[in-house]
């Protein structure tokens, strides 16, 4: 670059080496910056011929000789398109807000769930033990444990409100109020099929059942109260309605099919509830069943909601259906456990042993008299009694299976431990 010989100084052209050092140095270095700014401009003012956008030729322009090619516009910066988040799935905090107050609840999301296709809803409404107001409780009994331990047989949308404190129940107007508004919100954000929309509950909340189901009949396709009933323990007075009480359910709820669960031995809602709507909905032509568990107290529900049948019943009604559907009434007494087989005793020295999981002794067999009996890790005896030869179970009505496995000479080598979730194979040493 040539340096200018005079340059502007106070109005008047001086020589440029006259200009003090610090002074010429100033100057230089604003003509540099002038330069590096004004050269792109001009070139955008004035592109060469044949600087087109890619693809549109100018028919004017000539041809650009090969040792000088068009000159291409630059690129915009490529930015990557934003992705889409996914939708989470499992237990989703919502909260909703009625009448100026908040209420915490919890959604559930099967973990294939599509927002592209409608979906199954059920309404859960847990007992007196999780009321509260931190959303969270009422995750933590019955139908939600069902769901994180087989989460695979519940395909469904699970909405569960929370009532407060205060002696709240759901059976209370505003509470009935606001679990239905808690449902439309997700059906509304998750496409619920309302179709195939299900109403369940335990205990205090088989008592909202029975009312929401009354008081909001033609809303669900399907009913499951557990360990319910229409006489309100916190209303005693109830009970003296017994013989007119049940006809205006009975009434509401139609035909809407109802699938009850209760325990023999349930000292807080007693079995005669259930039985006593069994009854009125049966001589009406309803469709109805009654599954009382023998040897069960209050928690029936860890029983019901474990039935692996239940949320295929629930899938096969439809709302639109049950006006023509055929009617039928079950009531059904289910033992505490199998009827033991007869089996010789002097087979239970062939059993006789410590087994383990790795290094870790899991159970030991031992034999006292002709009884069978298991001691766990923490010295807990259990009696073992036979469904057939090699297979045991525990009395107490647990879903546990204890199988002794055998090598081709019939010599005992292990225990496939089996129980509703998983199985595991204990080494005999």
């Amino acid at each position: 670059m040539m340096l200018p010989s005079r340059v502007l100084r106070y109005g008047f052209l001086v020589p440029y080496d006259i200009l003090p050092p610090m002074r010429r140095h100033r100057h230089l270095a604003s003509i540099l910056l002038a330069a590096l700014v004004i050269t792109p401009l001009a070139a955008q003012a004035n592109p060469p011929a044949g600087a087109q956008a890619i693809g549109h030729a100018n028919p004017g322009a000539a041809a650009h000789p090969p040792d000088h090619p068009a000159v291409l516009p630059a690129r915009e910066p490529q930015h990557p398109a934003p992705s889409v988040r996914p939708q989470d799935t499992g237990f989703l905090n919502r909260v909703i807000v009625l009448n100026g107050t908040s209420y915490r609840y919890v959604v559930y999301l099967p973990i294939e769930y599509d927002p592209h296709r409608a979906w199954p809803v059920i309404l859960f409404l847990h007992g007196s033990g999780e009321r509260g107001s931190d959303g969270m409780d009422e995750t933590q009994v019955g139908l939600p444990n069902a769901i994180r331990a087989h989460p695979e047989r519940w395909p469904f949308i699970v909405v569960m409100p929370q009532v407060p404190y205060s002696h709240h129940h759901w059976t209370d107007p505003d509470m009935m109020q606001m679990a239905l508004a808690a449902l439309d919100a997700e059906m509304k954000e998750f496409h619920g099929d309302p179709e195939r929309v299900y109403l369940t509950g335990l205990s205090l909340g088989g008592y909202g059942v029975w009312e929401i189901a009354k008081d909001y009949p033609g809303r669900f396709a399907a009913i499951v109260p557990v360990s319910g009933g229409i006489f309100w323990s916190y209303e005693p007075q109830r009970w003296k309605q017994s013989n007119i009480l049940p006809e205006g359910y009975v009434h509401a709820v139609g035909k809407t099919p109802v699938w009850m669960f209760h325990g023999t031995l349930d000292p807080v809602v007693p079995p005669k509830e259930s039985q006593i709507m069994y009854q009125a909905f049966s001589a009406s032509g309803g469709d109805v069943r009654l599954w009382l568990y023998e040897g069960w107290h209050h928690n029936s529900w860890d029983k019901a909601y474990a039935e692996r049948s239940l949320p295929q019943w629930l899938l096969a009604h439809r709302l639109s259906d049950i006006a023509t559907a055929h009617a039928e009434a079950q009531m059904l007494t289910v033992p505490l456990h199998p009827v033991p087989a007869k089996v010789d005793p002097d087979i239970y020295d062939d059993y006789v042993g410590d087994y383990y999981d790795g290094e870790v002794r899991q159970v030991t067999i031992l034999v006292e008299g002709d009884k069978l009996f298991s001691r766990n890790r923490t010295n807990d005896l259990n009696e073992l009694l036979p469904e057939n030869p090699t297979t045991y179970f525990y009395p107490s009505g647990s879903p546990t299976r204890i199988i002794f496995q055998k090598d081709s000479s019939g010599r005992v080598t292990g225990i496939l431990y089996h129980d509703d979730r998983h199985e595991e194979h204990w080494e005999r040493r």
